[in-house]
């Protein structure tokens, strides 16, 4: 095998690793194991910063590559997301379904935001995708749809803080991946 074949394969293997990683980091609950995750992004981002892209000795690298960019957007993006959350707020304000705490039930607690991740790697999909086939207006659709869904939850200060919070954390993220592919 060429020495470009091999660093393909090393990009693509190591891709998958963190995509691995941020599935067992949030099958278990652990955010901080899908920091590693970040790795093969940031390899990618100084791969093209330093214009050290090499050919892929088949098509089928730029594919799979690609794709395991992809997954790696939309996978890795909750539990680093969460992991920024929680260096963000006290963990009293999150509650068993993930959603935040707020005043307003007899016990003295409502859980609003409900449903936080599910929405995540929608939207880090439907970013990827759009910035994959080059369509950023998508992603303003994306962000409004999110934004006036979300819009009668946001009473709260600390809701409102970690719905900003946690959007542009996971907007970034999928930027930046989708960006990687787009550049594939």
């Amino acid at each position: 095998m060429s020495s470009d074949a091999w660093l393909w394969l090393l990009a693509v293997l190591g891709t998958v690793a963190g995509v691995a990683l941020a599935v067992l980091a949030q099958w278990r609950r652990r955010p901080a194991l899908a920091l590693p995750a970040l790795l093969p992004a940031a390899g990618g981002v100084l791969v093209h910063a330093g214009n050290l892209t090499r050919h892929p000795p088949a098509h089928a690298w730029v594919v799979v590559l690609s794709a395991a960019v992809a997954a790696l957007g939309v996978v890795a993006g909750s539990p680093i997301t969460t992991w920024v959350l929680q260096r963000t707020e006290p963990p009293s304000t999150t509650g068993p379904t993930g959603g935040i705490l707020v005043g307003g039930r007899a016990d003295g607690e409502t859980e609003i935001l409900r449903g936080g991740t599910t929405i995540g790697y929608l939207e880090r999909f439907a970013v990827i995708g759009a910035a994959a086939v080059g369509r950023l207006e998508i992603v303003a659709a994306v962000i409004a749809i999110k934004g006036l869904g979300r819009f009668t939850e946001l009473s709260s200060s600390i809701a409102r803080e970690r719905f900003i919070i946690g959007t542009l954390v996971s907007l970034l993220w999928a930027g930046l991946c989708g960006a990687l592919v787009w550049r594939y």
